[in-house]
C-alpha cells in the first residue's frame, strides 16, 4: 500500500507518507510506530527530527500474530483519543481491511472491506485502491 500512496503523492503533493520504523509521540507515555502513516500539509507542524509529535491524519496498521492485540485494542483507542482521523487495520490472514473513522465511532469500524473491494478515503481525493493490490504487497 505504501507504494500506491507514494505514487499518488508524487502527482498530488498534499502531504507525506512514512512507514515503520517511524516514531509517533501521541503524548509522554504513548509512543507508537505505525506500519504506515500520512500527514497532510496543513499538519506539517507535528513533524520533528524525532518523528511526529501529535496525531497523524491517517494510519495503517497491518495485523500480525505478535502485534494484533496491541493494534486492535490499545493502539486503536489511543489513536482515536489523540485525534487520528482515519485508521485502516489490514488483516492479511482473513484478507480484510477495517476502516475506522475515529471521530465518528472509536470503538467500531465504519466498514470492513473484503479482498477485491475498491477502497477510497477523503485524505487522497480521486484515489481508488483495489484491495487485491494491498494483499499482493
Amino acid at each position: 500500500m505504501e507504494f500506491i500512496l507514494w505514487d499518488y503523492l508524487k502527482r498530488n503533493q498534499i502531504g507525506k507518507v512514512y512507514d515503520a520504523p517511524f516514531d509517533v509521540y501521541l503524548d509522554d507515555t504513548n509512543v507508537f510506530q505505525p506500519d504506515l502513516l500520512f500527514v497532510s500539509k496543513k499538519h506539517y507542524s507535528i513533524l520533528t527530527d524525532a518523528g511526529i509529535e501529535g496525531a497523524p491524519d491517517f494510519i495503517v496498521e497491518i495485523l500480525s500474530p505478535k502485534t494484533a492485540q496491541l493494534d486492535l485494542e490499545n493502539k486503536r483507542l489511543q489513536y482515536a483519543r489523540h485525534g487520528v482521523q482515519e485508521l485502516w487495520i489490514i488483516d492479511p490472514k482473513v484478507r480484510t481491511i477495517a476502516i475506522h473513522r475515529c471521530h465518528e465511532n472509536p470503538s467500531a469500524p465504519v466498514a470492513i472491506h473484503q479482498e477485491g473491494d475498491i477502497l477510497s478515503t477523503p485524505f487522497f481525493p480521486g484515489l481508488e485502491i483495489d484491495s487485491r493490490e494491498i494483499f499482493e504487497q
